[in-house]
């Protein structure tokens, strides 16, 4: 490293946290990302280390450690070696089992910390065949540095294009967040907009109070129903298992544009009539042995109990441009997408229920995220932990955090990825695959979507859901019959 670049690393500066990052550090809390990045050839380790080199001081998180209250965050001098990890890893072992051997790897990561006194991330590198990869790196770092639009735009900057290495990937443009006014009623008279804005600010005041009243209540009392799915009270000390899926993402634009829908409703209808077809089994398989005990049992394929209070807490971007900015732009102080955890999240009662038509979970996700997105109830939390960060301390905050996760069952979330095929320094990247932990649920699910194809990565704790890829399974079932249905009603 050059001695300038030494000199401002040794020159220790001290920046608060946002208010987010000292939730995320917080030992009470202690939320940390995993991206596991698949390559298509092996990864030399050598390469990593020289691009650490030359860039790690580019990026202020990645050169800064917290300070001994948490608070701030000290710039730092970087010894990269201390952050790439490279086991010993005998092929003859492992033989066939190199995915067992990255799922057993990445399950063991979440159980050690990372080092505190030392920046807040590291990368380890597996050149282990998997099921659809020929090396595997690991990304670790405390969520405190950032949340997952961050880190993509920072895996934009360091990636090129797999078709023309000389040309940076291309960002998914940033978009505006859609008006709730039409184009038709734009047009028509003031009157006409006047009765609307009334009715849809009446609508969004009385959203927005139910939707915090039911934050409250559940951070108190409100409890999801206990199904196979929900977690138990060590859920966050418990070792997590990760899997995922590639699908396809044309299949789901054309359930979008099918039934005029967005993304987010399709991949949410997916969701909940796949974890209806697993809990039904889940309830399935303890009828068979009750019966083999001695219980009466109706013939009914439906096992599921009536009025199952299911719900999953989704992130929510709350920047105002949505999509990827280049990171340059996001290290700017007023940039409107900017660097750092800019996100909070809503609470969805998913439909936990077998549906004869499988379009009506499609309708009912729609319905659902439209009624969502009429509320001020993701920006108004985030607010509600900046202040009671500032008044009560992220010990208190971190506490009813946890206990609002308690008492929910599952956690979602979608993340855009590049849209074409990205190589690093001459390695293309077959799949990206986000996993988050420390969080209070049994069961995160994270679509991410990357060159063509959506990624469905699901963490769970094993000793409450131990066949994630069934899961996947039912995904994949259930796209093939919403996207069958369509087909059968001419509508594709």
């Amino acid at each position: 490293m050059h001695m300038e670049e030494e000199g401002r690393m040794k020159n220790e500066e001290e920046e608060p946290l946002s208010p987010m990052a000292r939730l995320f550090q917080s030992p009470d809390t202690g939320m940390c990302n995993i991206i596991n990045i698949g390559f298509k050839s092996k990864m030399n380790p050598d390469v990593v280390l020289h691009a650490l080199r030359h860039n790690v001081y580019k990026h202020p998180r990645f050169c800064s450690k917290l300070s001994e209250n948490g608070a701030k965050w000290i710039e730092t001098e970087v010894n990269v070696e201390d952050h790439v990890i490279v086991p010993s890893i005998d092929p003859e072992e492992i033989c066939d089992g190199g995915q067992s051997f990255v799922d057993d790897y990445i399950s063991r990561l979440t159980m050690i910390p990372l080092d505190r006194s030392r920046p807040l991330w590291d990368i380890h590198i597996l050149n282990v065949k998997t099921l659809d990869a020929k090396a595997v790196g690991i990304i670790r770092f405390n969520h405190a540095l950032g949340d997952g639009m961050s880190f993509f735009s920072l895996v934009l900057a360091c990636t090129h294009k797999t078709s023309n290495p000389d040309m940076l990937p291309t960002a998914i443009p940033s978009v505006k967040r859609r008006s709730t006014v039409s184009h038709r009623l734009k047009k028509n008279d003031w009157f006409l907009r006047a009765i609307f804005t009334i009715g849809s600010t009446l609508r969004l005041i009385w959203n927005t109070i139910v939707d915090m009243f039911l934050l409250f209540a559940t951070m108190f009392f409100l409890k999801d129903t206990e199904t196979p799915l929900k977690g138990r009270a060590n859920v966050r000390s418990n070792p997590k298992r990760c899997y995922h899926r590639n699908i396809s993402l044309d299949d789901i634009k054309l359930i979008k544009n099918a039934m005029n829908m967005t993304i987010n409703d399709v991949l949410l209808g997916i969701t909940q009539a796949a974890l209806s077809s697993y809990i039904n089994r889940q309830y399935e398989q303890q009828d068979k042995n009750n019966e083999e005990d001695g219980a009466l049992l109706t013939s009914y394929p439906n096992s599921l109990p009536d009025g199952i209070r299911f719900r999953a807490g989704c992130t929510v971007n709350l920047r105002p441009d949505i999509g990827f900015k280049p990171l340059a732009e996001m290290m700017v102080k007023d940039s409107k997408c900017r660097w750092g955890n800019y996100f909070s999240f809503i609470v969805l009662p998913l439909s936990i229920r077998l549906e004869t038509d499988p379009l009506v979970h499609l309708k009912k996700s729609k319905a659902m995220l439209a009624r969502k997105k009429h509320s001020y109830h993701a920006a108004l939390a985030y607010y509600l932990v900046k202040i009671g960060l500032k008044v009560f301390g992220a010990k208190v905050v971190s506490s009813l955090v946890n206990l609002h996760g308690m008492n929910i069952t599952a956690c979602v979330s979608n993340v855009m990825g590049p849209t074409e095929e990205i190589s690093f320094h001459g390695h293309p990247i077959a799949y990206i695959s986000p996993i988050s932990y420390g969080h209070p649920y049994a069961l995160f699910i994270i679509y991410t979507s990357y060159a063509g194809e959506m990624t469905i990565t699901i963490t769970v704790d094993p000793t409450i859901i131990p066949d994630p890829h069934t899961i996947c399974d039912d995904m994949e079932e259930s796209l093939k019959t919403m996207k069958a249905a369509l087909w059968e009603r001419g509508l594709l």
